[in-house]
């Protein structure tokens, strides 16, 4: 993803849970950030819900770190798959670590299939089979990147989430 920002709204069930944000939304900025990704966190923050939204942090701070910790301290975590995401390395890393939080921390998961078939992400074939043969050439050195991307695929993928195949 690209620079790092939190949009927050008032909500109280974040700092009484302990949960730093209600959301983390988690997408490929290229594909979604100026359309329904925009609209999503506008419409949580406007409901009341202290999201977390990657879209600038203080200049300096280290964006990995921040965006784990963010995960970390998220109640919830709304990833928007869609056509570009596993091109991405940062958006599998990301998506790794989230699917390790909802094992761990009981974080709760919903994917939301923009524009994409969950099949694609389930059985890595379509887009997501191409970005991650190219993913296996790039990280040879490190197969175990790969395998850990592609286990968190099929997972992400095979829980209820939302398929919108439109706008």
């Amino acid at each position: 993803m690209d620079s790092i920002t939190t949009e927050e709204g008032s909500s109280s069930s974040s700092s009484t849970d302990g949960w730093k944000y209600d959301v983390f939304l988690s997408f490929r900025g290229e594909d979604t950030r100026y359309s329904f990704t925009d609209h999503l966190h506008s419409s949580l923050v406007r409901k009341g819900i202290h999201t977390f939204i990657d879209d600038g942090l203080v200049r300096g701070e280290e964006i990995s770190q921040a965006l784990l910790k963010a995960i970390e301290g998220s109640m919830i975590s709304l990833i928007i798959f869609s056509e570009n995401y596993a091109s991405s390395k940062w958006c599998l890393d990301e998506l790794a670590h989230i699917m390790q939080c909802k094992k761990s921390d009981q974080q709760k998961v919903i994917p939301i299939f923009y524009k994409v078939n969950p099949s694609d992400l389930r059985h890595q074939t379509g887009c997501f089979g191409k970005a991650l043969a190219s993913h296996e050439c790039n990280f040879k050195d490190d197969p175990e990147k790969v395998i850990r991307w592609k286990a968190a695929l099929t997972e992400a993928a095979n829980l209820s989430g939302w398929h919108l195949t439109s706008g």
